[in-house]
């Protein structure tokens, strides 16, 4: 039980190892900016407007500030020295291309593009095994939704369904002889029913000798416990294996809003003790049955974190077995990756990439969420001001 005297999540001299004095007190700095919500979000607003103008002075800007924080580089090659940097504490990337497309066949076919690219590149570095994919990079929102609704298409939304489904498995096709896995993300419930439908497909496709597709189960949705069985028993009938990475979920106030604008049932949990409680279940179980079920614990929530380590502790398996892994976000809660990573676990940082201008909307998401009542950025301010305590800086 070695595990529960060494693993210290809060230990902050392991987590900021990687920061200079100088790099960590520019941390500090922009926390402290972004624990403000109204100035975040104002900060946000002329940040986009900026963008849009094309002014020069925004993207140094907001390069130099945020998306330093948030971002691994613009390209795959730029994110080389943080993928390196990462690597030498032990920690993996995850790459995760940032742009968001513009709902062309033009722009899907660019994504998918990037996609492959990065695939080829992850299978180059022993420490990058995994791509995240979005599902709405390759395809119209509203297809995804008509799809999920159970409607019938018609044949020009036909063609673009097979349009979709040919750029999900030319991803997948290319991960799987590379070797390298994909997150596929969840995303908003009225149309993740299209989403789950392709991972299923693909898991089954590519999934029979190793997991090399993964879904995304978001756990603030009280039907998802429910559906990590129902998906596990899917793939025991079609003999494949099973990837399950679970989040606690991004689209809370949006889908509150929208189930009572459109007088359908709510599909987010009662409170937050309800989704604490599936979300431990759901690693629970995974855990469990991991000889079939490879799971990505995705939190930034410390106990999620803590009780998956000891519970591996007490499996008579390896801590890092290959099914066995946790991620966070790149600049965020380097307190559980680096320790994670530091006590032999499998832990990996998220890691957006892609042209300033293009991330930004990604990026105004991540601050206005972290600056929310969920209190993630007081947490992170309180952990980096507690190391530059340590320093006496």
């Amino acid at each position: 039980m070695a595990n529960k005297l060494t693993l210290n999540l809060n230990d902050t001299q392991t987590a900021f190892k990687s920061k200079s004095d100088r790099e960590l007190k520019k941390t500090a700095w922009l926390f402290r900016l972004m624990s403000n919500a109204t100035l975040t979000k104002i900060l946000s607003s002329l940040g986009v407007w900026a963008a849009k103008m094309r002014l020069p002075i925004s993207t140094r800007i907001i390069k130099n500030t945020i998306y330093e924080q948030f971002c691994g580089g613009t390209t795959l090659l730029d994110c080389q020295k943080t993928i390196d940097k990462l690597n030498s504490y032990n920690v993996l990337s995850v790459l995760d291309y940032g742009a968001e497309g513009n709902e062309s066949e033009h722009s899907f076919d660019a994504t998918m593009n990037e996609f492959l690219r990065a695939a080829e590149f992850a299978s180059l570095h022993d420490s990058v095994p995994v791509i995240s994919m979005k599902i709405t990079g390759l395809a119209r929102f509203g297809l995804l939704e008509k799809i999920s609704s159970g409607n019938p298409l018609n044949e020009s939304e036909t063609k673009e369904y097979e349009s979709l489904l040919k750029r999900v498995d030319a991803v997948c096709h290319k991960a799987h002889s590379k070797n390298v896995a994909v997150f596929i993300d969840a995303e908003e419930s009225w149309i993740q029913q299209a989403i789950d439908d392709l991972v299923d497909k693909m898991m089954e496709r590519y999934n029979q000798t190793r997991v090399i597709v993964f879904n995304t189960f978001q756990m603030y949705r009280h039907d998802r416990l429910a559906f990590i069985h129902k998906s596990y028993e899917r793939a025991l009938a079609g003999n494949y294996f099973f990837g399950a990475k679970l989040v606690r979920g991004a689209y809370m106030d949006k889908e509150r809003k929208r189930a009572q604008e459109m007088g359908y049932p709510d599909p987010i949990q009662p409170d937050k003790n309800a989704t604490d409680r599936d979300y431990d279940a759901g690693i629970r179980f995974c855990l469990e049955h991991y000889e079939k079920i490879s799971v990505c614990n995705a939190t930034h929530n410390l106990e999620s974190c803590k009780k998956m380590a000891d519970f591996i502790e007490g499996m008579n398996v390896s801590k890092n077995h290959p099914h066995l892994n946790f991620c966070q976000l790149y600049g965020m809660s380097d307190n559980l990756t680096f320790n994670l990573a530091a006590a032999g676990y499998n832990a990996g940082k998220y890691l957006p990439y892609g042209p300033v201008k293009d991330v930004i909307p990604y990026l105004v998401r991540r601050a206005e969420e972290n600056s929310s009542i969920t209190g993630d950025i007081g947490r992170e301010y309180s952990l980096v001001l507690s190391e530059m305590k340590r320093r006496e800086l």
